[in-house]
Order: structure tokens, then C-alpha cells, then sequence
């Protein structure tokens, strides 16, 4: 009787051991579909991620092209249209004599013919972070150029539109004033330009 209470007590405690050997196996399996899944919901999200970056890029260097494309218009028309002005004042050399002895009867200073000599211009772009980015540009380029010069530099690409400003004297530059030259904005031959936001 002692012998056969034993066996069924034997026999139980081996039944026990295989269930909670099954139940394990089981939770393992459940927890290695569970780690899959997750796994594979990353990669997806990453891949997700990727794509968006590529299409985000894609389109700034498309945006860019087209900023390129109107600047190579604009100073081929530039070029077009001060080729065709040029010719004026060189035809009447005898003038320039006269202008620099009257200017230079009344005052010591000849400032306008050193004006006209600079072709180039000296910029210092104050950014909104306090850092700044100097660059030297052509007297007669407009100041889109020194936007997309601002834009392509930018640490970390400027978050949205700005716009350009001078403190003394005070002025904020507008989209008009986008396509006029340097020289005719008084910004030659050198100044600070402060980025704002718009």
C-alpha cells in the first residue's frame, strides 16, 4: 500500500515537473514572437524614417536648384542689360576730367568716382543664434544672393523664412528689395546684415 502511495506520488511530482517544463517552453516561444514583432515594428519605423528624411532632402535640393536657376538668370540679365549701359559712359571720357576738377575745387573729397570703383562687397551675416558667416560678393549681385549663400551655410539649415536688417541705419529688407544689386541697396563696400525672423 506504502509502495503504491509513493509511486502516484512520484508519478504526480513528474507530471508537475513536465507541465511547468511545457509552460516555459511556451512563455520563451511567446516572449521570442513578442521580441520579433517589436523588431520588426522598429525596422519599419526606421525605414519609414529614412524615406521621409530622403524625400525631405530631395526636396530642399530641388528648391535649391530652382533658387540656383533664377540667380544664373538674373545676372545673365544683369550682364545683358549693364553690357548694354556700359558702352554709355565710356563713349564720353571727356566729362570724367571735368566732374573730378569741379568735385575737386569744392571739396577735398572725391567720395562719388571711389564709389564707382568697387566692384566688390564685404558682408558679415549676424545669425539668430549670435554665430556669423562673412562672405565677399560681387557690388553688382542682388541681395538673393547673399540669401542663398545664408541658406546653403546655415549650421543645421535655417527653421523657416527670415529676412535681413540693418541697425544704424535701421532698415528691414524686403522681398523687393531681394532683386536689387548691392551697390544700389548702400551696402558696398561692407556691412552687417542681422537675420530675422519674419
Amino acid at each position: 500500500m506504502m509502495e503504491l502511495i509513493a509511486q502516484k506520488q512520484q508519478e504526480r511530482e513528474e507530471r508537475e515537473k513536465r507541465e511547468k517544463v511545457e509552460q516555459e517552453k511556451q512563455r520563451r516561444k511567446k516572449g521570442q514572437e513578442l521580441s520579433a514583432i517589436k523588431q520588426k515594428l522598429q525596422e519599419q519605423e526606421m525605414q519609414t524614417a529614412v524615406e521621409e528624411r530622403k524625400r525631405e532632402k530631395q526636396e530642399e535640393r530641388l528648391a535649391r536648384d530652382r533658387v540656383r536657376e533664377k540667380i544664373a538668370r538674373d545676372k545673365a540679365e544683369r550682364a545683358r542689360r549693364f553690357g548694354g549701359a556700359t558702352s554709355e559712359p565710356v563713349s564720353t571720357p571727356v566729362e570724367m576730367p571735368i566732374q573730378a576738377r569741379t568735385l575737386s575745387s569744392s571739396s577735398p573729397t572725391q567720395e562719388p568716382p571711389t564709389k564707382k570703383e568697387y566692384d566688390q562687397c564685404r558682408i558679415q551675416i549676424r545669425l539668430l543664434d549670435g554665430t556669423a558667416l562673412s562672405q565677399t560678393f560681387r557690388a553688382r549681385e542682388q541681395l538673393a544672393a547673399v540669401r542663398l549663400y545664408v541658406e546653403l551655410n546655415w549650421p543645421g539649415a535655417p527653421q523657416g523664412p527670415f529676412d535681413f536688417m540693418t541697425t544704424f541705419p535701421r532698415r528691414v529688407f524686403t522681398e523687393d528689395d531681394m532683386e536689387k544689386p548691392l551697390q544700389e541697396l548702400g551696402l558696398v563696400p561692407s556691412s552687417v546684415l542681422i537675420v530675422s525672423r519674419k
